[in-house]
């Protein structure tokens, strides 16, 4: 099989960004991708890929990217008559978007092809339309069939479902009651998902870009206010918005370029998605399948593995998750965490880059923003919360509800410069 390579990962600060619109953020990560890549313009590229979700409650439902990347064509800056596929995968948007354009360069369509997410989660003065944005992530036509699969569980858990009555939304009420049924069946704590949150604000507190960039100790964690038991509000994801980009290129590609351009391309080792279903909460999530997929792709195991990366819009996801990617067994996912071993200076660290929780969650632009982290990571680039002798990434993102599981997952498998 060929080999696809990243020459360029850009990101945009994350946060409440009230006053730049969707072109803006496209411009940004755009000019700073091209930048990364040592670009001039986009001449080169050959298709491209969209991520967003919620553009559709600002007025745009359709032909997202091509309206947000016609300034840049006509700025001269994105070439003309290039494909562009939108794509949306709710909180998966942009690692769809990135396997899109893999593929691209496997299938020997492309030689440079552009993934980008952009979204804006943040609306001033209406909650409303932000929740509308997220319940586009759970299904809408039949949500009785939900509401009967989380009332059986939150009875296995001992924490009722209310959806009417939840401290936040539908969303976290169901992390929670997850962690709740973990916590009954396993033992782990509530502290345990404290220190996962409180080492991720540690991280985020030297990430420039991230939305939240501020220490919190695990004290403090467990002390803020609640959202849905066990989780405080400093354990999950806050609103905001942000882009994130990245260049893959074919190998013929990357020879052709400068020597300063190849010593910093990073290999995609593998790229695969699963899908989630109604599941009984004794089986594995789809997680563990995207997993053991990337693994056998990739011709490596989880030992093989120096960072990641995973989707923590809870903090409790980086405790399964440690569970379902084969680094800690079944049930001893707190224990993993409570151990060190996802810390900077730990065995193998997770969400260098402050992950959901500290760097924040602008939805249709986080599986990139993974792979913008584990980029700088790899390269040697990413200053005070830099991972010691990092060679070999996976970045693991869910996007959606189905049940206890995402209604589809990425994982992606990176490996460090030629």
């Amino acid at each position: 099989m060929k080999d696809a390579y990243i020459i360029g990962t850009g990101c945009t600060a994350f946060g409440k960004r009230q006053d730049d619109s969707f072109k803006d953020l496209t411009r940004e990560v755009y000019l700073d991708v091209l930048a990364d890549a040592g670009l001039e313009n986009g001449d080169d590229i050959g298709f491209a890929w969209f991520g967003n979700c919620g553009m559709g409650t600002f007025g745009q439902r359709n032909i997202r990217g091509q309206v947000c990347f016609t300034p840049l064509v006509r700025d001269g800056l994105f070439p003309e008559r290039v494909g562009m596929i939108n794509v949306e995968g709710g909180c998966a948007t942009a690692s769809m978007a990135l396997n899109g354009a893999w593929k691209d360069i496997l299938s020997g369509q492309a030689d440079l092809s552009l993934a980008i997410g952009v979204e804006k989660t943040f609306v001033p003065g209406s909650a409303t339309r932000t929740q509308e944005i997220f319940e586009g992530g759970i299904d809408q036509l039949d949500p009785q069939e939900w509401h009967a699969y989380y009332a059986q569980r939150g009875e296995e858990a001992d924490k009722p479902f209310d959806p009417n009555g939840g401290g936040g939304t539908v969303f976290m009420d169901t992390y929670a009651m997850q962690a709740a049924w973990h916590m009954k069946t396993h033992g782990t704590t509530q502290r345990q998902i404290a220190i996962a949150a409180s080492k991720n604000h540690f991280h985020g507190s030297m990430n420039p870009k991230a939305q939240y960039q501020f220490e919190c100790s695990v004290e403090e964690v467990l002390c803020d206010r609640e959202v849905s038991f066990p989780l405080t509000r400093a354990m999950c994801a806050p609103i905001g918005d942000g882009a994130a980009a990245v260049l893959l290129c074919s190998e013929d590609f990357l020879r052709a370029q400068p020597k300063a351009v190849q010593h910093r391309a990073i290999r995609v080792r593998a790229s695969t998605l699963s899908g989630g279903k109604y599941r009984d909460p004794h089986e594995p999530s789809l997680s563990r399948i995207a997993a053991r997929k990337a693994y056998a792709l990739a011709g490596l195991s989880p030992e093989d593995i120096d960072i990641v990366e995973v989707h923590d819009a809870s903090a409790f996801s980086e405790i399964y998750q440690a569970e379902m990617l084969g680094f800690a067994p079944d049930g001893k996912g707190g224990a993993y965490v409570e151990s060190g071993a996802t810390a900077l200076g730990g065995a193998r660290p997770f969400n260098l880059s402050g992950g959901l929780v500290s760097k924040g969650h602008p939805v249709g632009a986080t599986g990139l923003s993974m792979i913008h982290e584990l980029g700088l990571q790899l390269r040697g680039e990413a200053g005070p919360r830099q991972a010691a002798n990092a060679r070999i990434a996976l970045a693991e993102n869910g996007g959606g509800v189905i049940g206890f599981d995402e209604a589809a997952c990425s994982v992606v498998i990176l490996e460090g410069a030629l």
